[in-house]
This record gives C-alpha cells, structure tokens and sequence, in this order.
C-alpha cells in the first residue's frame, strides 16, 4: 500500500545550474554563457591552482561576497572534476561568449555608422541567426539577441538543472554565487528541469498528502541518495494558512523585500523571499504563513534578492499570476523577465509598463517609473508598485534611488497621498562590477566602477519622496539585514553601517512629524481599515 506523506517545512531547497545556485542570469543564453566562462571557470580554475589562498582570504569577513569558493581545501580533486566536466559540457555557452566578446569589441571598434549588412556574414557561427545588429540614435552599434530563439536553440539546455534538498540546522548559509555544491553526502539531488511538474508535486506536498513512493519516482532519486531523501518526509500535516477573511486590508512583512497584501478574495505577494521553519531561531513568517492561493507576484527588478528561484519553485503550484516589469527584450544585461519565468514553468506571467494599470473587483495594481539601483546602466525591467485596495493605498518601492525628485512630483499629481509607503534605503550599494562584471567585455576603469553603484536613497532622497507623497505610514526595507539572507546578499551591518545610520534618522524625521515610521526587520503585520463602498481603480 502507497506511504502518504508531507513534505516538512524545514527542508532547504536550493535551484543549482552546473551546481551553482541559479538565479535569473543563468537561465537567458546570452547572459548564462558570460558567466559560465567569465565567472564559474575563473572561480572554479583559481580554486583548483590555490585552494589554500581561497581558505585563508574567507577567513577575513570583509572577503564575504568576494570571488573566492567557500570549500575546503582537501576537496580540490572534486573541484577539479567540476571544471573539467564544465568545460566539456557547456562548450556550447563557453563559445558563445567568446563569439559575444569578439562582436561587441569589433563593433565599438570598427563600425563608424556605415550600414552594418555586411557584418552578418562574418558574425562567428554562434551569433549567425541568433542576433541582430543594431545603432542607437547616436551611431553607437550594438548586438540585439534573439532571446526566443536561443531558448529553443543548443545554448539552452534544461538537462544542467537540478535541485538540491537537504535538513535545515540553521539558514547560516555562506555567500551562494561564489561557491558550487558539490554532489555529497549532504544534499539530496533531484536531476529535475525547473519546468518540470514534479517539484509542483513535491510542494504542493506541504499541505497535501503525496505517495512517497510516487515522488521519489517523479524526481528520479537515485538508490543512493534515497536514504537522505526519505528524511525530508513526515507522517504529520504541516501547518498550513487559511484564506484571509478578515474585514480590514492585512500586510504582512516577510523579510527583506517581501510583502503580502491580502484583502477578503484577493492576496498580492510582492519580491518573494521566503525563511524557513526554525532558520534562525526568531519568530519569522515562512512558507506555511502564505495563503493556499496567491492571485498576484509582483517582481519589481531583477535582482537575486527580489526574484529568487528557491522560493518562486515553492510558490509556483499555488500563484495563479506573476506580474514583471516590461521588457524592451534583446540584451543580456537587461532580459524579458517574461519569457524567462515562462520558461521555468510559470504559464500566466503579466508584462506591466510604467503607469499601466492591472483592474480587479477588489484591487488594481499599478506600475510606477523606478530610477535607480542600476549603476546607469540601461536596464529597463524595473518597476514600483502601487496598490489600490478596499479604499487603501501601498507604495512598494524596492530599491528606488530618488536621484531626480521631480519624478515623485508627476506621480504625486497622478496618485495623490497614500496610506502607506515601503522604501528601500541600502545607500551603499556594492560597484556595479559586484554583479554585472562577468557580463561586460571589457572592463571598468576602477574610479568609474566606485562610482556607479548599486543603491537606494539616503535620508535625503527617501524624506524628498514622503514630503511629496505625504504618507500616512512610512517603512523602511529591502535592507537585508535578517540573519538568514547573507547568503543572498553577504551584507552584515553594524551599528555604524551608513545605511542604518540614515535609515535611523529617516524614521526619527518621521516619527518627529507624528508618523508612523520603522525600519523593519524580520516579521510585521499592519492592519489598514478597510473604506467602505471604495472601488480599486487605475491611476
């Protein structure tokens, strides 16, 4: 007779590509392919010629978030298996960026605003029908790859994905994107696509009693790895969240960037980053607080830390929509969010373009213009949110930087003052070579690179943007402060770091206004009284 289980709450789940964690720039062919040879070959090549140099560099925290791979010298023989099997195996992506690095430097080099028709028939093989070549209305060339194309071409290869699952003793995780897992003891591997249905499955079993034996068949678990994979089961029900139906609009702070509005009939879950049960020891909200259906994800930006795979896989049998900011689509700095999350296994993803407006019975979400973040580079797919609800107004802002005021002005004129505003304040922000560096093909000049961060506003900027939208509630997030995102983020603050500092003083200079202001951390849960007879409606 079929064991029915549940799948436990405290079960880590990591998305490997080649056994690095995934994120979104290694699911794109283009982008996949700079940082298969520009990142993970480096690492992976450095690694194996100093191990020692990797382990004492980690042992100083200010190298946390640095390229250097978190495994212990003795491991090198396994390393050195990894690289070759990379090098063998993703041959495809490692010419494809050879052929991208060629093209983009022949480009800025040799094509002076002449018709670039004849470059086609010299693009190297990779290239050949994949791209198109192209100028800005200033004269400077560049390459538009067909992303769709190359979805269904040999530089996309589901095959290199998997999913690592293992107990959780504590969500102490070193920094992810510089170190592999490596095939051992300690991880069970399902060689499962991230399309594929049975992680659909193998979640849904949180709250829904699966055969064990049908979901070790659907993951195709290995006969060795069984044993591990069996621990990840229990006979008990997990605790499992009801609809909300309550009479007031309820908002609930995950961590970090991650909010869930929930309204009677209708729940909205903005930048998902989800803990798990006993991560850290603290009373935060994990997969278990989230309701059985979710009408609405909203991405604001492409970030690591505000569309994470490890929780979208989670989420997916239970999202009915993801709601991305517009792609303009073709460069791998900047890909459709769209088509990436479609290709992952999300059937219903909504584009959403500055100011367009999604219309519900209960609720209407618009997109605002989002400055900032990026380094000035031209990344396009990055929105705020505005949320219209049983008569109450959300601000989500993410990682916004109020470089120009004027902007909040014209929103002003179109929103009017809201209830309640999230605003980001990591005013540092690490060079932009910290995350774009392995896509670029010819290096920043140092002094450019400090320049260009990737940050939020300061005191200044985010008391410029509740001077001209007059909320009534003013929180600060997306700081990544709780204990188990350094994983994600490598950030660790002090007391002294200036994004505390300034964020102390933006809830001060509220707080002396009689707002109602805080920096949030961990878990929160706001009560807004619903209007009654207030009909959403667009901006």
């Amino acid at each position: 007779m079929p064991e029915n289980v549940f799948f436990r709450d405290d079960v880590l789940v990591e998305p490997l590509f080649n056994q690095w964690y995934a994120w979104t720039y290694l699911i794109p062919p283009a982008s996949a392919s700079m940082y298969v040879a520009n990142l993970h070959l480096e690492l992976l090549e450095s690694f194996v010629a100093m191990p020692q140099m990797h382990a004492t560099a980690l042992q100083n925290p200010a190298n946390v978030g640095a390229p250097f791979v978190n495994i212990h010298p003795s491991r090198v023989d396994e390393v050195r298996e990894l690289l070759e099997f990379t090098r063998e195996q993703e041959a495809d992506l490692i010419e494809l960026a050879a052929a991208i690095k060629t093209v983009e430097r022949k480009l800025a080099a040799e094509a002076s605003g002449f018709s670039l028709e004849s470059w086609y028939p010299r693009l190297p093989e990779p290239l050949r029908g994949h791209v198109e070549l192209v100028y800005d209305l200033q004269g400077r060339p560049s390459v538009r790859f067909l992303e769709g194309l190359l979805y269904r071409s040999r530089y996309y290869d589901a095959r290199r994905q998997s999913v690592a699952l293992s107990r959780l003793q504590n969500d102490g995780r070193t920094f992810v994107f510089s170190t592999p897992r490596l095939r051992d003891g300690s991880r069970t591997f399902a060689d499962v696509a991230f399309a594929d249905p049975a992680l659909d499955e193998l979640f849904r079993a949180r709250t829904e009693a699966q055969s064990y034996e049908r979901l070790r068949d659907l993951l195709r678990i290995d006969d060795c790895d069984e044993p591990a994979f069996r621990t990840l089961f229990t006979s008990e029900p997990q605790r499992a969240c009801a609809a909300y139906d309550g009479a007031d609009v309820r908002v609930r702070y995950f961590g970090h960037a991650c909010i869930l509005i929930e309204a009677r009939g209708v729940s909205i879950l903005c930048d998902p980053v989800i803990s798990y049960k006993d991560a850290s020891g603290l009373d935060q909200y994990i997969h278990s607080d989230l309701p059985p259906v979710i009408d609405y994800v909203l991405i604001t930006h492409n970030h690591q830390d505000h569309i994470m795979f490890e929780t979208m896989l989670q989420l997916r049998h239970k999202v009915r929509n993801v709601v991305v900011p517009k792609s303009y689509g073709g460069h791998r700095l900047d890909p459709s969010l769209r088509l990436l999350l479609r290709t992952i296994g999300f059937p219903n993803v909504i584009e959403l373009d500055d100011m367009e407006t999604i219309d519900t019975e209960r609720a209407a979400i618009t997109g605002l213009p989002f400055l900032g973040e990026h380094g000035d580079l031209d990344v396009r797919t990055k929105l705020g949110y505005h949320v219209a609800i049983d008569g109450r107004t959300i601000l989500l802002l993410a990682d916004s930087n109020n470089v120009d005021h004027r902007l909040y002005e014209h929103l002003r004129e179109l929103v009017g003052p809201i209830d309640v505003l999230f605003i980001g304040m990591e005013c540092d922000g690490a060079p932009i070579s910290w995350m774009y560096g392995p896509m670029m093909t010819s290096p920043l000049a140092r002094e450019n690179d400090q320049s260009r961060r990737l940050s939020g506003s300061d005191c200044e900027r985010g008391m410029s943007i509740v001077d001209t939208l007059e909320p009534k509630q003013i929180y600060v997030y997306a700081m990544g402060q709780e204990p188990w995102l350094t994983f994600l983020t490598s950030i660790r603050y002090t007391a002294e770091s200036r994004p505390i500092v300034e964020s102390d003083q933006l809830v001060a200079a509220c707080r002396a206004r009689g707002l109602e202001s805080e920096r949030l951390w961990v878990k929160k849960e706001i009560f807004l009284p619903a209007r009654s007879g207030a009909m959403a409606g667009a901006v």
